[in-house]
């Protein structure tokens, strides 16, 4: 099975090679928006179907459970059957699913279509990426079409909110679901006519232990750390879930170095040129999930804002990401990965910092906007050249599997930061206002009202609107300003934790990682020469 990949990338025209990066990126939106959209959904969704906030978590982790777990598995998948062929039956997929979400009756029937959805998507997403290795072949022009896959990864997720919240001020929670179709079909149309096939060159045997071993691996963890919260990160079930994934994540590396086909090479991990800058993509993912699920807890919880609101609010992150991603991508061509890898870091950095410093009175201008457009513009300067790196540094047989891990380490890496820097905020707001809330009397609040104000700052916005005595009205105006207070200074402490977080990768990238430019293809290819 042979497929002269790079001289079907050359042999397009520039404007045929620019419309199918168009189709490709509109795939990967499709994904993208489809991970963050659901989100503002979730009160409508939890008032319609009676479900509580353990219900509503999984709407968006089943999703996400499913994606992570998939990713490697498609993307040797793709390598093997076709890229294109992959991801048309993903973008098929996810037309159905999100069909059967739509016409939902119950909860449980939305979180199956939800983790089905995260099923096709993980076949999408690792094929989009691939397919652009393979579609650009001259450096320059790949760097540029690195930089708009990555500009739309990271617009894709801040312009969740403002598409949301758009949808429900017109129409019902299922048009979250409805909207993916018509998306799905233009973008599966489009990519038959517009974007040509890949695969691997060569191909052995399909290494279904290997499979097996990342999807239970990859799965197990994920799911360990969603859950952790929930739990508790020491309980017997987390640790347990923890130990099984990294047993089986362990059986997975040694089998792979001894299968002769694997689904991933590890040898590809002593290539410091792929291995840190996926170590610098999943520290930045760390931090952004984190930071947007922070950010929603403030815009709604603390300014109390509509979520057509915080998604304007929180359009000029979206910008930064656009605007940031490509320049970082060519400057990365003419100064060095390195440089412009620890420059981002140490943007974001300052940009957690800051968020942290909000307080309930803040100004957005002069405090939140400052924070929110550092944070973006670093996290667009690490994601352009740590992908064009660690792409750049993989033979185009493998460029599934490196999309794939390139995918992975994001998804592991937000995961993580939902759940660790959730985990702390929560720690600080549960311990400050179940006392307060405790002692209020049944007669004014009641148990299901009072277990959803100790869940969540969002709960912020049903107590401000319900009708109460006048005579009272100063003591509810105190417990919603307690609770700000309390989010907020959980808040703070995971902006520390995140910001050394940062700092910690870009010490490791800037000491590790080499500092003059290079070829990243040469040097795989010069390493797999001597390691033969």
């Amino acid at each position: 099975m042979t497929l002269t990949t790079p001289v079907t990338g050359a042999a397009l025209g520039r404007r045929r090679r620019f419309l199918a990066l168009a189709v490709i990126c509109l795939a990967e939106l499709l994904v993208v928006l489809d991970n963050t959209i659901v989100n503002v959904a979730l009160p409508s969704i939890g008032v319609q179907l009676r479900t509580d906030v353990s219900g509503l978590q999984w709407v968006v982790d089943a999703y996400t459970l499913t994606f992570a777990g998939l990713l490697l598995a498609c993307g040797n998948l793709g390598d093997r059957y076709g890229r294109r062929r992959v991801m048309t039956i993903g973008l098929v997929g996810v037309a159905v699913m999100s069909v059967l979400g739509a016409c939902a009756g119950s909860l449980g029937q939305v979180i199956a279509a939800r983790a089905a959805m995260g099923v096709f998507a993980a076949a999408v997403f690792p094929a989009t990426l691939a397919l652009i290795i393979n579609i650009f072949t001259d450096v320059r022009e790949r760097a540029l079409a690195i930089a708009a896959w990555t500009a739309m990864a990271g617009f894709a997720i801040a312009i969740g909110p403002v598409s949301g919240g758009w949808l429900l001020e017109h129409f019902s929670w299922h048009a979250v679901f409805w909207i993916n179709v018509p998306v799905a079909l233009v973008a599966l149309v489009a990519t038959l006519l517009l974007v040509p096939e890949s695969r691997s060159g060569s191909t052995g045997r399909l290494d279904k232990a290997g499979i097996v071993a990342s999807v239970v691996g990859i799965t197990g963890l994920v799911w360990a750390i969603i859950e952790a919260p929930r739990h508790g990160w020491l309980s017997p079930v987390t640790l347990g879930t923890a130990a099984l994934s990294l047993v089986a994540l362990a059986g997975f590396v040694l089998w792979e170095f001894r299968v002769d086909s694997p689904i991933l090479d590890m040898r590809l991990f002593r290539v410091r040129r792929f291995s840190l800058p996926a170590l610098a993509i999943a520290v930045a993912y760390f931090s952004m999930f984190g930071f947007l699920f922070l950010i929603t807890q403030y815009f709604q919880g603390v300014r109390e804002y509509t979520p057509l609101e915080f998604g304007i609010a929180s359009l000029p992150f979206a910008i930064s990401v656009a605007v940031g991603a490509p320049i970082a991508t060519l400057l990365a061509q003419r100064v060095g990965t390195t440089a412009v890898l620890v420059f981002g870091l140490l943007l974001t950095g300052v940009g957690l910092y800051l968020g942290g410093q909000v307080d309930v009175d803040s100004n957005y201008l002069l405090d939140v906007l400052p924070s929110m457009v550092s944070m973006a513009l670093g996290l667009a300067i690490v994601q352009g050249p740590a992908t064009e790196s660690i792409m750049s540094s993989l033979p185009l047989d493998e460029a599934g599997a490196g999309s794939a891990v390139n995918d992975t380490t994001r998804e592991v890496g937000g995961t993580l930061g939902v759940a660790v820097l959730g985990s702390i905020v929560a720690s600080y707001y549960v311990g400050k206002i179940s006392p307060v809330v405790d002692s209020i009397p049944a007669s004014l609040m009641n148990e299901d009202e009072k277990s959803f104000a100790r869940a969540t700052i969002l709960s912020v916005l049903e107590i401000r609107n319900r009708d109460i005595p006048t005579m009272i009205e100063p003591q509810r105006e105190q417990l919603i300003t307690t609770m700000k207070t309390a989010v907020l200074e959980g808040a703070h402490a995971a902006s520390l934790v995140a910001t050394g977080a940062v700092l910690l990768c870009a010490v490791v990238v800037a000491l590790f990682l080499p500092w003059a430019p290079a070829d990243g293809r040469a040097t795989m290819l010069a390493w797999r020469d001597r390691d033969a």
